[in-house]
């Protein structure tokens, strides 16, 4: 489990958020923000006030790093490059979520590093990670300015033929959408653009490996634009299939078998596959080593 619950004994009072501070050697603002999370109790009942005082048996909910032994494939002082498996979550979303990317963050660097920017937990590929506050802080407006460039690689249905721009709004859904986290082609939706760039169409399979580079960086942007323009990424369970057969997916109710048999693959094949930059004055083109254009091939069963 990536969440562990750490027992104390406090035999004055004390302020809650001080005391947190004192402990894990953390500023007011994240002791705060521990106490908003629900992640601290008194004597098993829940802390809500901030500015309380406590005193007697405390135990506080902590993030604690697991490894499995997943390096980083480039790093720096100021940061590191991880390849994520697909499958993998960069973090976890509840108490009971077990290995993420950040397992692995934690632990080879410390409660002060974390990613720079997000990949779907379907997507392998690169993910940068600051080592610690400064250089985050940093990475993350590099993104925020668009000055990193991202490049993916992915395996679509049909034939692709020429280079497109793909510019159109994204929307993510609403309470009447059944899947929240989908986002949807909307002219009310936020500016969002893909260049598509086809590489090689296999005739056996009616498949097509693109190169797919963002400009914008919209939740699901470039599974959104492939299915807007009718050629979704192979192996996508949200995209393309019934909202029921999507919703059974994301509960785990859908089994490998079933899945290949409706998106024609056990994984969606998407990869980011570079990242382009300069930091403090040196410009980097990271690459990943994937081999996308066999393993796809292979992963997709013919339609």
């Amino acid at each position: 489990m990536s969440y562990i619950s750490k027992k104390f004994f406090l035999p004055e009072p004390k302020f809650a958020f001080r005391f947190l501070m004192d402990e894990f050697k953390i500023t007011m603002g994240e002791a705060q923000k521990t106490i908003d999370k629900q992640r601290v109790f008194v004597d098993d009942e829940l802390l809500s006030n901030k500015g309380s005082k406590i005193v007697g048996n405390v135990s506080v909910i902590v993030f604690e790093g697991h490894s499995r032994g997943l390096m980083p494939v480039f790093e720096t002082e100021d940061f590191a490059v991880f390849e994520k498996p697909s499958g993998v979550m960069m973090h976890p979303k509840n108490r009971n979520d077990e290995y993420t990317l950040n397992d692995e963050i934690k632990s080879l660097y410390g409660n002060d590093a974390n990613c720079a920017h997000r990949i779907d937990k379907s997507t392998s590929g690169l993910v940068l990670v600051g080592k610690n506050k400064r250089s985050e802080i940093e990475l993350k407006a590099l993104f925020a300015s668009r000055s990193v460039k991202k490049k993916y690689l992915a395996l679509v249905e049909g034939k692709f033929e020429k280079e497109m721009l793909i510019d159109v709004r994204l929307k993510r859904g609403n309470a009447s959408n059944e899947i929240r986290l989908k986002v949807y082609a909307d002219e009310h939706g936020k500016t969002s653009q893909t260049r598509i760039i086809p590489l090689e169409y296999f005739q056996d399979k009616d498949v097509t490996l693109i190169e797919a580079v963002p400009l914008t960086g919209r939740q699901h942007q470039i599974r959104a634009h492939m299915f807007h323009v009718k050629h979704k990424i192979v192996g996508d369970s949200i995209y393309g299939l019934e909202e029921i057969d999507a919703m059974r997916f994301l509960d785990g109710e859908m089994s490998e078998d079933e899945r290949v048999q409706k998106t024609r693959a056990s994984r969606l094949l998407l990869h980011a596959q570079s990242l382009s930059f300069e930091y403090k004055g040196i410009i980097y083109n990271i690459e990943s080593t994937f081999e996308a254009k066999k393993e796809f091939y292979e992963f997709c069963r013919k339609g």
